[in-house]
């Protein structure tokens, strides 16, 4: 059975431009994030630095255009001097974030190297859970001091002697969280994180600098927590972090298939403190959202045979190095979730002016690898990358009429959609999701005041088995096929979405 929906598009109804930056990755030391991940020496397709060229092709397919690095919960315990210098002669550390045993192979000037090769811009964390101010300084001279002085030196006598220019930094991590190392109330982080602030300010003016705001909804301070940390901050920062991560509960897919609209509750609570903040203080500067960790994750799912092997052993006490851990393998209905939020953060662009999709390899991310072995795509890898590249010119606010349904995150439309439009380049994209979980929808959508005719492109995620996967055994189980329905005629588009599925349209 085929049921309807219609969408209009108003190419006056502009949200904002199309913000490159929300199609950000976080690469953090966890898991085999870096080590095998990134990083294998030894592995056929490794360069000179030992980082796989396999990944960073994968990387770049993605779209991915800044990287947030190096947590994460891993930052608020990181000494960054560990990773530089020759590596003969770092020390290995034990990193109490995720019990295990750091190697500093990897530093930020490898990962500089790294974020080069893959075309992406770095977002740089600084710890203010176990350091602060000085330490943070410290880095900053490092990675963005003309030589001259000590740091910088050093920084070229390591092989790097043009500054990396790196402009986003984030102070700190979840500091909401009694999970952080150094956890502190929002007062107390508020006035740290503006000291430290100011200071960056002083020593290098024009940062982007971005604030913790909450881990999630259900912190009991949600709200409260941006309202503090912003009276003491709004000077200093531009932005202010939103984390969120979603996954099915209990078997209800339809909740779990809605959960862009938790993350547009996140968006708006938090849009509305900050303005609050901004009128209490009298400023007329507006303050961002860097919704800087997002994505589907099982914190409660069971582990695998070789996750569960590696847990046992950091149970007995162990401290491996680059255990498996977090990797979450995603089906198409994780796909089509990842989809939406992507609508969300794009609909939502006036506000939010980057995003990370949390992480990148291996640890609850889009690409899988396996030591020694191949590197893949998973299902959350699609509608990622479709979308990283089509989205370009301006976001359009479409006016969607279609049912609804009640779920645990309030009435979901069953079909959601963005819109794209570019008028120099004279093409657009609408990106849409059907969360029926048994009906085809046919969606028209009227295009006539872009101006566009023909349909260049129409690509579907879709699988009669909701929960179909890419695994190392099967990699290709899973992915983009092209629809056939998508027509245009007098300024309307017409495409039936299958149920529980992702698409994308490019128009010319």
């Amino acid at each position: 059975m085929t049921s309807s929906a219609s969408v209009a598009v108003d190419r006056a109804a502009v949200v904002a431009p199309v913000r490159r930056r929300l199609f950000g990755g976080f690469v953090e030391h966890a898991g085999r994030g870096i080590y095998t991940g990134l990083y294998e020496p030894g592995h056929p397709t490794a360069n000179e630095d030992g980082f796989r060229t396999d990944v960073i092709e994968l990387v770049k397919e993605l779209g991915v255009t800044t990287v947030r690095y190096p947590g994460g919960n891993f930052v608020s315990g990181y000494r960054w001097e560990d990773g530089i210098g020759p590596r003969e002669h770092r020390p290995r550390r034990r990193d109490l974030a995720w019990h295990v045993t750091e190697t500093n192979e990897v530093g930020i000037d490898e990962f500089a190297r790294w974020a080069r090769l893959a075309d992406s811009e770095i977002m740089l964390a600084v710890n203010l859970g176990t350091r602060g101010i000085q330490e943070g300084l410290d880095l900053l001279e490092y990675v963005n001091g003309p030589v001259g002085t000590t740091l910088a030196d050093l920084r070229a006598a390591n092989g790097s002697p043009d500054p990396y220019g790196i402009t986003m930094w984030c102070l700190g991590n979840e500091m909401d969280g009694d999970w952080q190392l150094g956890h502190l109330s929002a007062e107390d982080y508020g006035k740290l994180a503006a000291r430290a602030a100011k200071a960056m300010h002083g020593a290098e003016p024009g940062l982007e600098l971005v604030a913790c705001g909450s881990s999630w909804t259900g912190m009991p301070t949600f709200g409260e927590w941006e309202r503090v940390v912003l009276e003491h901050t709004y000077d200093q920062v531009a932005l202010i972090s939103c984390h969120a991560y979603y996954y099915e509960k209990d078997g209800d897919l339809g909740s779990f298939l809605a959960s862009s609209l938790d993350m547009e509750h996140f968006i708006r609570t938090t849009v509305a403190t900050a303005d609050h903040v901004k009128h209490k203080l009298r400023k007329t500067r507006s303050i961002g959202i860097s919704f800087d960790e997002w994505n589907v994750w099982y914190q409660g799912r069971p582990p695998t045979e070789s996750e569960a092997a590696d847990a046992a052993r950091i149970e007995a006490g162990a401290w491996p190095v680059a255990p498996r851990q977090l990797e979450d393998r995603y089906s198409v209905a994780d796909a089509v979730v990842v989809g939406s939020l992507l609508i969300t953060l794009l609909r939502n662009a006036d506000r939010v002016e980057c995003a990370n999709l949390a992480q990148l390899v291996n640890v609850i991310a889009p690409i899988m690898t396996e030591p020694g072995g191949p590197a893949w795509r998973q299902t959350t890898f699609f509608p990622f990358s479709v979308t990283a590249h089509l989205a370009t010119g301006v976001v359009l606010a479409p006016r969607i009429q279609v049912d609804g349904y009640e779920s645990a995150h309030g009435t979901a439309p069953l079909v959601d959609a963005a819109v794209t439009f570019d008028e120099a380049a004279g093409s657009a994209a609408i990106f849409l999701v059907n969360r029926d979980l048994a009906e085809s929808r046919t969606v028209t959508i009227d295009v006539t005041s872009l101006g566009l005719t023909t349909v260049t492109e129409a690509l579907t995620l879709h699988d009669d088995d909701v929960y179909a996967k890419n695994t190392l055994d099967d990699q290709t189980r899973v992915g983009l096929t092209k629809n056939d329905s998508a027509t245009s005629a007098d300024g309307v588009v017409t495409v039936t979405l299958p149920p529980v599925s992702w698409t994308a349209l490019a128009l010319s």
